[in-house]
């Protein structure tokens, strides 16, 4: 969807002008006039005269000319602002068209069977980091960008996976976020309503050249202050840490600059569209390049031919930065995959939801043709998700007490195994070695199902 070109542009006239003459300014009757007649004392006073008033008029034109460019300039500024609304505000509906998952008994996330807890299940998957379309944010290096809305869905859900899989190595499989169950939850028509009148208030926003800074409702102060102990405390300074390398700016370690910046190797740039395999490939190298010290522990595998060797994987486990480190590093295993030809396959179901059942599982990067999803559960034969889909405002994860609730999604969704892309990347995360075997284990256990 799109604003027809030059559907706001001021009208310019095709026909032909009058020529007016002008005192001063040639080519016009009555100058022609004036050069004929004979001058005088008054005469060259009034003609000096004349010429300052023409001079003075051909600058006040000058201004006014200068004065509708910049006008028109600004204009076309106004509806590039409108156009980036509006294409958020589409998103944002399309976002609201996905199914919302009635939350009852029988839903799988990892190895978490939610045998009938309605809040026991909204905890578990609002705990997980939502990683957005975002709009605002300072322009990637090489274009003019300032949102990725409708092209940086898959590099979204990549970040997501990713991020689960930093949870776990951080946090552990039993890390709930304490104010999980604190977020509204929210329906289909809240979400359409707040889209409207988010786009509303932004477009005013932005015509009166102001923006709207919103006060962050659960505090960093008043979240620490309710734990109860030091070990509470450090999960929400991981937390917190995790979410900030995944923030929109050129410095964090997995945010979107950096990740379209690994992607120009592959012949990725802005605005361009990124599948599954391209993705696993380009967090391969953003955690090879992370410099951060609690990042050294952890490495990322990505299996060719949708083959994963083992000897490779210890390798890389085993590989220490330092020579007195001997212990194995975690690894993140990215498996891009097919199922099927031109449309999935109805027999990998059961491989999809055995995948999905495994404790080692950090989700899949999947989606519907040229939308992608990230796939964390099941429900039936239904696949659990959360959508990228939905483009909200840029957020300074530099600050330290940083709104929280826009990386928590609030509303599960579900959609039907048949609608889903061929084209995947699944991911695992082994803390050691003999996780590794493990996982290994189960794996081929799923398939030879």
């Amino acid at each position: 969807a799109s604003i027809p070109s030059g559907t706001l542009a001021s009208e310019r006239s095709c026909g032909p002008r009058k020529r007016r003459g002008r005192l001063g300014r040639g080519g016009g009757e009555p100058q022609a006039l004036a050069s004929r007649l004979p001058r005088g004392p008054h005469d060259r006073e009034d003609a000096k005269r004349s010429q300052r008033g023409a001079s003075d008029l051909a600058k006040q034109e000058n201004k006014i000319t200068e004065r509708n460019l910049n006008m028109e300039a600004t204009g076309t500024d106004e509806v590039d602002k409108l156009k980036t609304k509006f294409i958020s505000a589409w998103n944002n509906m399309k976002y609201n068209e996905n199914e919302l998952l009635p939350v009852s008994s029988g839903c799988t996330i990892e190895d978490h069977v939610i045998a009938g807890s309605v809040e026991e299940f909204r905890k578990d998957f609002i705990s997980r980091i939502w990683l957005t379309y975002r709009e605002e944010f300072p322009p990637i290096e090489g274009s003019a960008l300032t949102t990725d809305c409708g092209w940086g869905c898959t590099l979204r859900t990549g970040q997501m996976l990713l991020a689960q899989g930093l949870v776990l190595h951080f946090l552990g499989r039993a890390w709930t976020w304490p104010d999980a169950l604190n977020i509204e939850n929210s329906d289909s028509e809240s979400w359409t309503s707040n889209t409207v009148k988010k786009f509303t208030a932004s477009f005013e926003a932005s015509l009166s050249a102001e923006r709207e800074l919103k006060t962050p409702t659960i505090s960093l102060k008043e979240t620490i202050g309710r734990y109860s102990d030091d070990r509470e405390m450090q999960n929400e300074i991981y937390h917190r840490k995790i979410i900030s390398w995944f923030g929109d700016s050129p410095l964090a370690l997995f945010g979107l600059h950096q990740l379209i910046e690994y992607g120009k190797k592959s012949g990725k740039k802005a605005g361009d569209w990124y599948g599954p395999a391209v993705v696993a490939h380009i967090l391969r190298k953003a955690v090879e390049e992370a410099r951060h010290p609690d990042l050294q522990g952890i490495t990322i595998y990505v299996a060719q031919d949708c083959t994963v060797y083992s000897s490779d994987v210890i390798d890389k486990q085993c590989t220490s930065m330092a020579s007195d480190n001997t212990d194995d590093k975690a690894v993140i295993i990215l498996v891009p995959v097919r199922l099927g030809g031109e449309r999935t396959n109805a027999d990998y179901l059961d491989f999809v939801k055995g995948i999905l059942s495994l404790e080692y599982c950090v989700g899949i990067v999947g989606g519907k043709p040229k939308q992608s999803y990230y796939f964390a559960g099941f429900q039936d034969d239904s696949l659990i998700y959360m959508d990228p889909h939905y483009c909200q405002s840029f957020v300074d994860v530099s600050i330290k007490d940083f709104p929280l609730e826009t990386f928590h999604c609030p509303s599960p969704k579900k959609m039907s195994f048949r609608k889903m892309d061929p084209s995947c990347t699944i991911g695992f995360y082994c803390r050691n070695v003999q996780d590794f075997k493990r996982a290994s284990e189960e794996i081929t256990k799923v398939l030879l199902f």
